[in-house]
């Protein structure tokens, strides 16, 4: 326990859903956890949650979090200065989670300008962005980690392409665009001592946001603590112990033998350890969570 004392964490989109597990399953571990998001109180969304929420859930259980807010999708939001905000306040980053999405289900024929610039901005720019201001602390250091939160969609179909769905193309171009930076930049940060990894539920995630769209049966479905183990062991591990990986929670776990905590980290997930996850749940290529809400048409959060 305690695997992230003396760090501090910066975690995007942290306003609820993947983001906020993550954040708090590192502040059980110690780490001092910057959240950031567009919606800072709950009154600014109509999807349930929000900085202030995740930041009191993490105070309650004795952790260090402070709420930076931020629109990811606005190119003029200095990225350099809230990292510098972040250190000023909880120090250095030594943990960069690249969580926020920006998700737009259109034809290409009608995709407007504006939306593609958000999708290219807040899927990939703001990760490397972010990454860029982050990277000269982590080199002075002598390490870090970085770790982008994909999608399963980012994987090349192999179902044949009749099916005249429309609309991923953004989600899908630019998931599958971060995923190819990752292995780029671990590359380039290996002799620093910097891990960089990609990370995607293996399974669809019952978040606020997502059962607003579509509803997955119980065998398409995981929690948000397994994202979170999965997460938690990418950003505390050597780089012997990986980087460059492109993985799936599930299949993360399963093959690193990782324990699955609750989100204080207090007691094991019941049902939900290395053990008792079916083989059958971690075969690539076939009709996931995600793919399934793409053929419906539904928007996908990560």
């Amino acid at each position: 326990m305690n695997a992230c004392v003396g760090k501090t964490a910066l975690v995007t989109g942290a306003s609820r859903g993947i983001g906020a597990a993550i954040a708090t399953r590192l502040a059980a571990e110690g780490a001092k956890v910057a959240v950031t998001a567009r919606s800072i109180r709950p009154e600014d969304s109509a999807i349930e949650g929000s900085l202030l929420e995740t930041v009191e859930t993490i105070r309650k259980r004795g952790g260090v979090a402070e709420a930076f807010g931020a629109d990811l999708a606005d190119p003029g939001v200095s990225r350099h200065d809230l990292v510098a905000a972040v250190a000023q306040s909880l120090g250095g980053v030594d943990i960069l989670i690249n969580n926020a999405a920006a998700n737009f289900y259109h034809p290409l024929e009608s995709m407007s300008a504006k939306r593609f610039g958000i999708a290219v901005e807040v899927n990939l720019h703001a990760p490397l962005a972010l990454a860029q201001a982050v990277v000269p602390g982590m080199r002075e250091r002598g390490g870090g980690w970085i770790l982008n939160i994909s999608s399963a969609t980012a994987e090349l179909p192999r179902r044949h392409p009749s099916t005249g769905t429309s609309g991923p193309l953004l989600y899908v171009a630019t998931k599958s665009a971060l995923e190819r930076a990752t292995a780029a930049l671990a590359e380039e940060l290996y002799p620093a001592g910097i891990a960089v990894n990609a990370l995607s539920p293996q399974a669809g995630v019952r978040t606020a946001a997502a059962e607003q769209y579509y509803q997955l049966p119980e065998e398409h479905v995981e929690p948000l603590e397994t994202m979170a183990a999965a997460a938690l062991a990418l950003c505390t591990g050597g780089l012997a112990d990986g980087t460059g990986r492109i993985t799936r929670s599930l299949e993360f776990l399963v093959e690193t033998r990782t324990p699955v905590h609750h989100l204080d980290g207090q007691s094991l997930l019941e049902g939900w350890q290395p053990e008792d996850i079916p083989r059958s749940r971690l075969a690539r290529g076939g009709d996931s969570a995600d793919e399934s809400a793409l053929r419906s048409g539904a928007p996908i959060t990560p």
